[in-house]
């Protein structure tokens, strides 16, 4: 039995302050440190105890995001020598054949990183889809803005919340629920992953269509300014053929061998730093290549920062919510805030198949704001089959609609630090895409409850 005590309201009010504060659009890195600090003092009772738990969580923090900071660094580094080789012209060349307008970038793009996140995993695939398609759709018409929105709600959303083909997050949820084996969940994770991925695909293109605003604002570094492919043809044509092969090889070898994860991350990212070396080599030569790649490096990592530094911040007072993570950061006898907080709401309302949705979407909520999706799975799981042994209601779809609200929330579409490698590949602001992406994911939340009330 889980009990609510000064530090977990404490929390909820400081998330309530943040909210607020994101909402009227100001930077929320003050109230994330002092409430660290606030937590820090609540968990010890010490002064001192807390000012090194401020520092300690950003630490965490930044552990937990940089696998993300030196992917995108990377894969940055690689794109700036295929620019400065010319390759990247030629690359997507014909991408701009499918790409005749923004309507047509919008569902391209989505489609593809779509079907490469169910082979690969969403953040390798939307950095290395990004890298190459991104700067065709952005010629084609579609904002950049809009490119890390499709990025987000094809990658992180359609394809994450479903995992029909390496199956980890139905994997966790079985797991948890008491069930065999993961096939029952992803067979009644259909009906609700396809309501949520039509309503909020489709609210997001109207209101892409509708958005006015930033059809001009089209980012030209993206699309290169500098051409120097005529240094050396033949090179340049043989690294535009190349590259999208060996990264082709890479999703067969991840599929192959079955890597999930960091894994699949580490491969993309260090294939982008064999061909940024070798872009780099046939653009100058040896000698001079090895001042233009340590410059490349120096680049990528300087955008990769810039892009993190904010989220590392922001993301160190929500991984307070996580249990693994508190433990690291307030030590021996922490527990995960945001789990007590939806345990301890389960435990006190009557069970009914309305109040086992309600509980199950404002849990999913709740895990969702550490900004890992995966993380509240297993809760998720086990609430499905606490809930099925209580009253008559189906584990298995219980079990589904909470993971398809869970990672929808969590895994990178409207948690502004759960959106950085979208916003990274397209140079846009992370709270930027968060804002563009939160209309359409509430309406697809809103009809997707609709559906597990009718059904369930």
């Amino acid at each position: 039995m889980v009990n609510l005590g000064v530090i977990h309201y404490a929390y909820i009010i400081i998330i309530i302050i943040i909210t607020i504060i994101i909402s009227i659009k100001k930077d929320v890195i003050v109230p994330c440190i002092l409430g660290i600090g606030v937590i820090g003092y609540i968990f010890t009772g010490n002064s001192i105890s807390a000012i090194q738990i401020i520092y300690k969580a950003i630490v965490v923090s930044g552990k937990e995001f940089i696998e993300i900071v030196v992917v995108i660094a990377l894969v940055n580094a690689m794109s700036s020598a295929l620019n400065d080789l010319g390759a990247d012209e030629l690359i997507i060349k014909p991408i701009k054949k499918l790409m005749i307008n923004k309507t047509m970038s919008f569902f391209v793009l989505g489609v593809t990183v779509t079907l490469t996140s169910w082979f690969i995993w969403p953040t390798p695939a939307v950095v290395f889809i990004g890298a190459l398609m991104v700067p065709a759709a952005i010629q084609a018409g579609l904002p950049a803005i809009w490119a890390a929105v499709v990025l987000c709600l094809f990658g992180n959303g359609v394809a994450l919340s479903s995992d029909f083909v390496l199956q980890a997050a139905p994997s966790i949820t079985a797991k948890t629920a008491n069930l065999p084996n993961s096939l029952g969940i992803v067979r009644e994770c259909l009906p609700f992953w396809g309501i949520m991925s039509i309503v909020t695909i489709t609210i997001a293109f109207i209101l892409m269509r509708r958005d006015k605003t930033t059809e001009i604002k089209i980012n030209k570094a993206l699309i290169g300014t500098k051409k120097s492919s005529q240094n050396n043809l033949i090179g340049t044509k043989a690294m535009a053929v190349a590259t999208p092969c060996v990264f082709i090889i890479d999703i067969l070898f991840i599929k192959k061998f079955n890597f999930i994860g960091s894994e699949s991350t580490a491969l993309i990212g260090g294939t982008a730093s064999i061909i940024m070396i070798i872009c780099s080599i046939i653009n100058t030569n040896f000698k001079t290549s090895l001042g233009e790649v340590t410059k490349y490096v120096k680049n990528g990592f300087t955008f990769g920062i810039n892009i993190f530094a904010p989220i590392i911040i922001i993301g160190a007072f929500f991984f307070l919510g996580s249990e693994g993570t508190a433990i690291t950061i307030l030590g021996n006898g922490a527990t995960g805030i945001l789990s007590d907080i939806g345990v301890y709401a389960a435990s006190k309302i009557p069970l009914s198949k309305y109040s086992v949705i309600g509980i199950q979407t404002a849990v999913s909520t709740l895990l969702g704001l550490s900004g890992s999706g995966f993380a509240g799975l297993p809760l998720v799981g086990t609430l499905a089959n606490t809930f099925s042994t209580t009253i008559n209601i189906d584990k298995e779809q219980v079990a589904a609609f909470g993971q398809i609200i869970t990672i929808w929330i969590g895994g990178g579409t409207i948690i502004p630090w759960s959106v950085v490698a979208a916003a990274g590949i397209c140079k846009v602001e992370p709270f930027d895409v968060a804002r563009k992406n939160i209309i359409p994911v509430t309406c697809g939340i809103v009809a997707t409850v609709i559906l597990a009330l009718l059904i369930l």
